[in-house]
């Protein structure tokens, strides 16, 4: 049996592939429901020996407490051995059907590793968006701090008033509340991010200071939706159904049937002849016919229902799919349009700022305009963090679904 499926969902940025994949792999390697599902595949593999198996051989013994008298002797004790063997062909169908089964396990199990890359991914970016908006907000403070410093020269020369200076001090503390915000976040998303790993929630988590959205996207394509694990489960299921009808019509076969009987005769003391005292031996053949075979008629019923059944989820799930897709590849277009709206704000916000700088020198400037463009340049840095973070959990989504 030999199953392929990629788990690459970190094509996007060499810089945050290599740490994340490094984060995966660990998740894979120790998330308990991971091994779970690989316990689950090594039973049903396990249940493949099991199929590999004859009926109990029964062997019985029984002593005559009032000895029956033959012609040849009294008769001692009866001896008997007997086997039974299916159909031919059935212990290799029982192997099939349970191959069959070891196979949907270990296609459940790839979807499960799957779902967790996904999980760890987007926990990553999410842990990145809040470490990127805390670096904004102490960069603003920063800046909010050389503005009080300006405030407080102008206000000894008469270009300013103590108002403009408790407002940078007040804009100031609004943004170190975000920033410690912020902290109690990172430290929530950060143990739910161990907690997919399986270590410790206090564990630092590296995660990448920059990341950008590139200048071409990833195509995606929706062909990519039919080698998803998801609907290939669904194909494992319907081959383990044929599988089990197999079976089904091998068992509804007669069974065969071998044994021996023994039985010790003692010889006669009234009369000597040339068969006095010879034991019997009788070997015997036997055959199980299934007369009344209800029971595999609706099982090939069942089956036929099963299959019928497993054709219909995989089609629901598939429109599911196509839907997320749809959906998914829609918000990264819109996370790349607001990316780049964001960007040309932001330099809008900078050149404001800029030509605020050069009033200054000239004693003409007005801090609530300071305060106003200070305000909407945070506002597009934190809008263009949140474009870069759904672009990437809505390209880790589309790197799901298609099975890339």
């Amino acid at each position: 049996m030999i199953l392929t499926f990629h788990f690459s969902l970190f094509t996007f940025s060499f810089l945050s592939a290599q740490s994340l994949e490094v984060y995966i792999n660990l998740a894979q390697k120790n998330n308990p429901n991971i091994q779970a599902y690989d316990l689950k595949y090594n039973i049903a593999k396990e249940k493949v020996n099991e199929a590999n198996t004859l009926p109990n051989t029964i062997v019985s013994a029984g002593y005559f407490v009032s000895e029956p008298e033959t012609r040849t002797g009294p008769q001692r004790a009866k001896f008997s051995i007997s086997q039974m063997l299916p159909w031919f062909g059935t212990i290799s169908a029982r192997e099939n059907y349970a191959s069959s089964m070891a196979e949907s396990e270990f296609v459940e199990m790839i979807v499960a590793k799957r779902k967790l890359a996904l999980s760890v991914s987007q926990s990553y970016y999410q842990l990145y968006a809040i470490k990127a908006k805390q670096q904004v907000l102490e960069t603003n403070i920063n800046l909010l701090q050389t503005y009080e410093r300006l405030a407080l020269t102008s206000l000894e020369v008469g270009k300013a008033s103590a108002v403009d200076v408790l407002r940078l001090q007040i804009r100031q503390n609004e943004l170190r509340q975000q920033k410690e915000v912020l902290k109690e976040d990172f430290i929530a998303e950060k143990a739910a991010f161990n907690n997919l790993l399986n270590q410790d929630e206090s564990i630092e988590v590296e995660v990448i200071s920059e990341i950008t959205v590139p200048v071409e996207d990833i195509v995606y394509g929706m062909e990519g939706l039919e080698l998803n694990p998801e609907l290939i489960k669904y194909d494992k299921l319907y081959e383990s159904i044929e599988q089990s009808e197999l079976l089904n019509q091998k068992e509804s076969a007669p069974n065969i049937g071998f044994g021996l009987d023994y039985v010790p005769v003692s010889e006669r003391t009234d009369m000597d002849f040339s068969d006095n005292g010879k034991d019997v031996v009788m070997p015997m053949v036997s055959l199980s016919i299934p007369i009344f075979n209800k029971k595999y008629a609706s099982t090939s019923k069942q089956n036929e229902l099963r299959q019928m059944e497993i054709e219909s989820q995989k089609t629901e799930r598939l429109n599911t799919l196509k839907t997320a897709f749809e959906k998914a590849k829609s918000q990264r277009n819109q996370a790349r349009i607001q990316f780049s709206t964001q960007q040309k704000n932001l330099k809008q916000a900078e050149d404001a700022e800029e030509i605020l700088i050069k009033n200054y020198e000239t004693g003409t400037i007005d801090f609530n305009d300071v305060l106003d463009i200070q305000e909407l340049k945070l506002k597009f840095q934190i809008n263009q963090i949140e474009s870069v973070k759904m672009y990437f959990v809505q390209s880790a989504l589309l790197n799901y679904l298609t099975n890339q």
